[in-house]
């Protein structure tokens, strides 16, 4: 590598990925489904034509007997009507989803929005935002308006939502003009509970008089925090938002986002024009993730190290800078026998589609991908979430391993976090084509990213921290489980410094971290010798540490402002807070890197479902396992949506021997129940 090399990083010559400057490319017409897979009312109506009545095979019999409103033919609704209208919340969260009660914080927002008022709800991934918004409409007279940004979501969604009996659809761009017509008819004659658009969508005037002639229920803006321009998942449509409530008087709206700043927060208030509305902000705090950052040396074959260390059957996203190395890793990672598969906006529509449909649908994947990725995946047990490159804020950190562990069970969220992370990011903010003010924002980001990745204290903490929210350290996370070493690094800092300054006062050169660090070590190269650099007085005084050992130096030096990249080819300067560090005048305490701390060494392998079951419960676990697994994919929808794991954990414990026995059994409603009992019942007694 030129100058601005770093070795530590193999995939510092890979262009950045323009996936990483936004959103999708295909934002309201990503990959179409899976070729081999053409939608539930296929499914269903090829079980009804190859197993005639009395003869369906058992995943069929056990099937909700349910057809998407978007994919039957324009007249048909097949889902009979539940008339929720002025019912308790309460009974119908037990009646449509199975649950007794509402999560802390859920039912105040729920009754809010029933009364009329407008919600603005902060929430975290996996904290039952959908609940808030799906219960009132189903109480309140119309049907509920859900903006998506993603198909992706909206799919999943209503696919979830029909398994309970909810009366749900969607419109956007993978729908031919009969099938959007037949949900239009449908919306129009009061038969949906809930429909789902995307933002563009509604910015066009057909759709709104559409809505307009119909009944709505109630408003929900989802993932709100994409209105906010400063944001890494910014859509212009969402600004169009703001005058939902002239366009529909009288109905309650909600934004809902997962991941929002005091900044952002007020930004969304401001821009979806909610001034009097009342706001939920739940905690952020995600106690069952553990966070893990490592420094980075080889970050594929410390990938592998991680994911090998994890439960066995583990599925997982892993998060790489470019589409370039999404494809290097995913390869490296198959060549290491794990089932990983590449995803990025550059592959062909339908491998994308293909990857996603198994992701979803398979236990044990890999996903390696972009952020391309994520925002519209609604996998419920995803065990964990791994960035082998440095995201570029917290927000997007947040966000990102929020997507592990959404059913409340154990997760981890790994990084490994590298010199070349630095430079590369401080380049690209220089040399982004945003004004001054811009670029402060980015480097603001890009700052509070890099003091999570340097803390020596709790991570959690760290993290919480920075949406405003104190908290105790959370004895979870790496710096908690095992406190990092700390050292006075003002002598190696001045070695540096006075190396850089040198360089440019008496030669006018500048170099990357590499060569500086050879000067300091006094290695003997042909380079150095050429230039002339064994001659200087600095040469050789920093033998005393280790190439890595300098590295780390270098990473934290830039993290904290003392050194500052350079140029096209991230050369090094000083920073800001170097001058006082030069003079002696500033502290430099530093971290002291101890590789593989992060508990990489493998452990024993087991099913992470099955970890939290009784050892006399984990065969009839299992078994229930591959009976929704084979629903499933009868059905051809992910395992989650027949049931998930806990609800499998809680049948296997409670060893059901009649209809009433489901009862109470959370995450089994009045529609899975007739849906599915039978079946539960008969796996159940067979092994008994």
């Amino acid at each position: 590598m030129t100058d601005g090399g770093w070795s530590d990083d193999p995939y510092a010559d890979v262009p950045w990925d323009p996936d990483e400057f936004g959103p999708p490319e295909d934002i309201d017409a990503p990959p179409p489904p899976d070729p081999a897979f053409d939608g539930y009312a296929a499914s269903v109506a090829r079980a009804t034509r190859d197993h005639p009545a009395g003869e369906q095979p058992s995943a069929y019999r056990a099937a909700p007997a349910r057809t998407s409103v978007a994919a039957t033919a324009p007249s048909v609704l097949t889902l009979e009507r539940r008339d929720h209208l002025g019912a308790d919340p309460v009974a119908v969260l037990k009646e449509v989803f199975g649950y007794d009660a509402f999560r802390e914080g859920q039912d105040e927002i729920v009754a809010h929005v029933v009364a009329g008022g407008d919600a603005v709800v902060l929430m975290p991934t996996g904290g039952g935002k959908s609940i808030t918004y799906q219960v009132p409409a189903l109480v309140r007279p119309g049907t509920g308006l859900v903006i998506s940004p993603l198909i992706a979501l909206m799919h999943d969604q209503v696919d979830a939502l029909i398994a309970n009996g909810v009366r749900a659809a969607y419109l956007n761009s993978t729908q031919s003009s009969g099938e959007r017509a037949g949900v239009e008819r449908a919306f129009l004659d009061g038969e949906l509970d809930l429909l789902y658009v995307a933002p563009e969508r509604l910015s066009a005037s057909a759709t709104t008089k559409l809505l307009q002639r119909g009944t709505l229920s109630v408003i929900a803006i989802d993932e709100a925090h994409c209105v906010s321009q400063w944001g890494h998942d910014f859509r212009p449509d969402y600004l169009a938002l703001g005058d939902l409530a002239e366009r529909f008087p009288g109905v309650p709206r909600m934004a809902l986002t997962a991941t929002a700043t005091r900044a952002t927060h007020r930004e969304l208030t401001e821009r979806l024009a909610l001034p009097d509305a009342k706001h939920f902000v739940a905690s952020f705090d995600r106690p069952n993730i553990q966070y893990r950052i490592e420094p980075k040396v080889d970050p594929r074959k410390q990938l592998v190290q991680f994911i090998r260390a994890q439960p066995e059957g583990s599925a997982g996203i892993v998060y790489a800078l470019s589409r370039k190395s999404v494809e290097q890793t995913a390869d490296y990672l198959q060549k290491q026998g794990l089932d990983a598969l590449p995803y990025h906006a550059g592959l062909d529509a339908g491998i994308r589609a293909r990857n996603q449909s198994r992701f979803l649908r398979d236990d044990g994947v890999v996903m390696v991908a972009t952020i391309a990725f994520g925002m519209g995946i609604d996998k419920p047990d995803v065990r964990f979430v791994a960035h082998i490159d440095l995201p570029k804020s917290v927000e997007g950190y947040y966000q990102e391993t929020g997507r592990a562990g959404r059913d409340g069970e154990p997760a981890v969220g790994w990084m490994a976090y590298g010199l070349g992370d630095v430079v590369q990011q401080r380049r690209l903010i220089d040399q982004s084509p945003g004004d001054r003010a811009y670029k402060m924002r980015m480097g603001q980001h890009l700052d509070a990213m890099l003091a999570l990745c340097e803390t020596v204290g709790c991570r959690r903490q760290n993290l919480l921290g920075y949406f405003g929210q104190a908290s105790d350290p959370c004895g979870n996370c790496d710096t908690c489980l095992e406190a990092p070493e700390t050292w006075d690094g003002l002598v190696a800092a001045q070695k540096l410094l006075s190396t850089i300054v040198r360089l440019q006062r008496e030669r006018g050169q500048s170099f990357g971290a590499g060569h500086l660090i050879d000067i300091l070590r006094g290695a003997s190269t042909e380079r150095i010798r050429q230039q002339g650099h064994d001659k200087l007085s600095t040469y050789g005084l920093g033998a005393d540490l280790s190439d890595q050992d300098w590295r780390s130096v270098i990473r934290q030096l830039l993290a904290g402002g003392v050194l500052a990249a350079q140029g096209e080819y991230g050369t090094l300067g000083m920073g800001e807070a170097g001058a006082a560090v030069l003079r002696g005048e500033s502290p430099v305490p530093l971290r002291r890197d101890v590789l593989g701390r992060t508990g990489s060494t493998p452990r024993t392998r087991k099913s992470p479902a099955s970890d939290a079951v009784a050892a006399g419960d984990r065969d009839l676990f299992e078994a229930l396992r591959t009976w929704r697994a084979s629903a499933a994919k009868e059905q051809g929808v992910p395992a989650y949506i027949v049931f998930g794991d806990a609800t499998l954990r809680a049948l296997a414990e409670r060893r059901p021997g009649s209809m009433a026995d489901l009862d109470g059994v959370s995450g089994i409603g009045a529609k899975k129940r007739e849906a599915y009992g039978e079946a539960v019942l008969a796996v159940v007694a067979a092994n008994g």
